[in-house]
């Protein structure tokens, strides 16, 4: 981190901890992560990071939260850009392949919180992220149905939970190969195959 970069605003050095912490996990196991190994990457010391986040945990708070935000915008953002139901549908599967791929840490970080016993405030932030992303689907599919475009029988929850795995699938595969850019490759095919099994029967 440059000398200019040490003195930045509280805003933007909670925002380059974050950043710090996404860019860590796409390269470790995020449980791994210490807060002198965050401090190491940003170029300040344990005492400049911890005048703004109290604890390793509101670390992990701030970065889930960032993450929702970004990451809802996103799909929403290309959900409404759309032209139909279906076509959102398509926009927020290919938004969100994009959004990881841009940040290979977050699925990372996402699972590692979910994996983590017990209840804690960064996972509650990861459940409500998974629900909040699931109502937005299952509104996307319900219209869906109501203009003809989807099979008027569609079981919507079950439809909104097969989406979401199927990014999961294309996520879990390319970390495993270590290949981001598979994802990429794959989702066009993926979420074909999902399209004609929703769509509206002849």
């Amino acid at each position: 981190m440059s000398e200019a970069s040490k003195h930045l605003p509280a805003d933007e050095r909670r925002s380059a901890t974050v950043e710090a912490v996404i860019d860590l996990a796409a390269q470790q196991n995020p449980s791994d992560i210490t807060t002198t190994a965050i401090a190491r990457r940003m170029g300040v010391t344990q005492g400049a990071l911890f005048r703004h986040f109290p604890s390793k945990d509101a670390i992990l708070q701030a970065v889930m939260t960032w993450v929702a935000q970004r990451l809802l915008a996103r799909v929403d953002k290309a959900a409404q850009a759309a032209p139909s139901p279906a076509a959102a549908l398509e926009a927020v599967f290919m938004a969100h392949i994009d959004f990881v791929c841009e940040r290979p840490g977050v699925p990372r970080l996402l699972f590692g919180e979910l994996q983590r016993p017990g209840q804690s405030i960064p996972k509650q932030l990861v459940q409500t992220l998974i629900e909040h992303y699931g109502e937005r689907l299952r509104r996307l599919l319900e219209a869906g149905k109501a203009q003809g475009e989807l099979d008027p029988g569609l079981d919507v929850p079950a439809a909104a939970v097969l989406f979401i795995g199927s990014i999961q699938g294309l996520v879990m595969q390319s970390l495993l190969a270590g290949d981001v850019a598979r994802m990429r490759q794959n989702a066009p095919g993926v979420f074909a195959i999902y399209r004609r099994g929703i769509g509206r029967l002849q």
